[in-house]
């Protein structure tokens, strides 16, 4: 053998077997798969082409010259995902704790350089104890290189985070500019500072999995879409995530055929909707029994739960759902509810995802934390994401739709495509007993039985305006339809806006009310 072929068969053993044995079976033992191994159950078997394995850091201080690995602490390549192609890196905690080199950025600036080029969707493995301490500066402007790339990605490719392992200081910021991440229960956390820093300047004591978490992130901070139980988990959920996604923002969602008919009815849901308008439910049981074979792959599940947002396909065709949530809050927009509807249609709309909201909502809820949190101008970022947004828009208002959330929940005024209501639905300024303490308050306490006449004005309210018709007859409610109809009229919906070509003014960017 050639001296030439023996040093590459060297230095291909010496990448593939990363940090050695003994960092790998710590790896294994901490309940987590390698970088390889991760990339190997991800892809489709057979698919994946690695790209720079030979690349060595270029430090030279602090005797770091005698301590080079192939591949210095990343995987990097594309591959297949069902057949379509995807690009990935993958930190490797084995080597340098997964730590962030000049010549580590370098290797996923040039997967995303190339994802960028192409048109296909990056996937972070996210698994790194932060920046290489050792190369000061230079593992610094290989983090802000990365961000960058982030950035002029976002809405030309999905960019999907993994957090497998640790996620803290800078490297946070990577994954909080892609579009989901996903973290693993009891082996991942994400944070700024760490405990040690938060004792030392503020005195509190926490752990890093009640500062950073997967629980923590998914339920209290909203940071994560995704908690998974494990490793392989994780990465079949990326795997099921990117079937709904185009590869980039030119191409339409996958269309997946589909067993189930576009006009089954679905009498099951007939009473949902319960004749008591202050009894919850719980609306994802419309949802379920409306789309294709009832999978809803819902996102942010744990966060703002009164709201729902996730994946679903109608007619095999993959659409972003938006829903108020009855069962929790009676289904207010609250602060953390309209930054989550507000994220997830922005998203489907860069990716050519037809939004498809249930609606029924009271209302914004009332109260100081939510005047002094902002809910002004939180509430103005989901009205800004759905007057924005140029896909297919149907609205299904389900039962309440009252005040300004009714404008805001993709109603006509903001250019819904079609809108459809339940005969159970209530289209007013606010609810009867509200509007009737305000309109009848004089008759009301003149009354020889205030509580009598009460409840005459409410039933004539109720009647007049608590009801889909006066929208109907407006305009503003397209057809007011018996539930066992909802996926059929969905679905004819849908396709009639296949083709729908919709623009905003020319300019630069808006000036969203961050």
């Amino acid at each position: 053998m050639r001296d030439v072929d023996r040093r590459l068969e060297e230095l291909n053993r010496l990448a593939l077997a990363a940090g050695g044995a003994e960092r790998v079976d710590k790896q294994h033992a901490a309940g987590k798969l390698t970088a390889r191994e991760r990339i190997d159950f991800f892809l489709d078997p057979g698919s994946f082409v690695e790209l720079d394995r030979l690349v060595v850091h270029r430090c030279r201080d602090f005797g770091m010259e005698k301590h080079r690995i192939p591949g210095d602490g990343v995987v990097t390549g594309w591959g297949n995902v069902d057949g379509r192609q995807v690009f990935v890196f993958a930190q490797d905690f084995t080597v340098f704790g997964g730590s962030l080199s000049a010549a580590y950025a370098g290797k996923i600036c040039k997967v995303m350089d190339l994802a960028m080029k192409v048109g296909a969707p990056v996937v972070g493995l996210n698994d790194s104890g932060g920046a290489r301490i050792q190369e000061g500066v230079e593992s610094l402007a290989g983090y802000a290189d990365i961000f960058l790339r982030n950035t002029l990605a976002s809405g030309v490719v999905p960019q999907l985070s993994a957090i497998m392992g640790p996620c803290a200081g800078g490297a946070v910021y990577s994954p909080a500019i892609t579009d989901f991440i996903l973290m693993v229960e009891g082996t991942s956390y994400m944070f700024i500072t760490g405990p040690d820093v938060i004792k030392a300047v503020t005195h509190e004591e926490v752990t890093k999995e009640a500062l950073g978490g997967a629980r923590t992130h998914n339920t209290k901070s909203g940071v994560a879409h995704f908690n998974c139980a494990d490793d392989r988990a994780c990465l079949l959920l990326v795997r099921e995530l990117l079937s709904y996604l185009p590869s980039n923002n030119h191409e339409d969602p996958p269309v997946r055929p589909t067993s189930d008919p576009v006009d089954r009815l679905v009498p099951e849901i007939d009473n949902a909707v319960p004749a008591d308008p202050a009894k919850p439910y719980d609306i994802r049981t419309i949802i379920r029994a409306t789309v294709d074979d009832g999978a809803l792959l819902e996102v942010h599940a744990d966060y703002a739960r009164n709201m729902v947002v996730g994946f679903a396909r109608l007619g095999g065709r993959p659409v972003g759902i938006v829903a108020n949530q009855p069962a929790v809050l009676a289904g207010c927009l609250d602060i953390d509810a309209s930054v989550k509807g507000a994220r997830f249609v922005r998203f489907c709309d860069c990716f050519n995802l037809p939004l498809v909201t249930f609606e029924d909502v009271p209302g914004f809820l009332p109260g100081t934390d939510q005047e002094f949190g902002g809910i002004i101008k939180h509430g103005a970022k989901l009205l800004y994401a759905f007057a924005e947004a140029t896909v297919p828009k149907v609205t299904l208002i389900t039962r309440k739709a009252y005040g300004g959330a009714y404008d805001v929940m993709s109603s006509k005024h903001i250019r819904a495509d079609v809108n459809l209501a339940y005969p159970t639905a209530e289209i007013a300024v606010m609810g009867p007993e509200g509007a009737v303490n305000i309109i009848y308050r004089n008759e009301i306490q003149a009354a020889a039985d205030p509580e009598k006449t009460r409840a005459e004005f409410v039933a004539d309210y109720r009647r007049t305006f608590a009801n889909p018709f006066k929208a109907a007859e407006l305009g503003f409610i397209d057809e007011v339809i018996a539930p066992r109809m909802t996926r059929l009229r969905l679905c004819r919906a849908l396709e009639m806006l296949r083709d729908k070509r919709d623009q905003n003014p020319p300019r630069k960017h808006g000036n969203l009310p961050l």
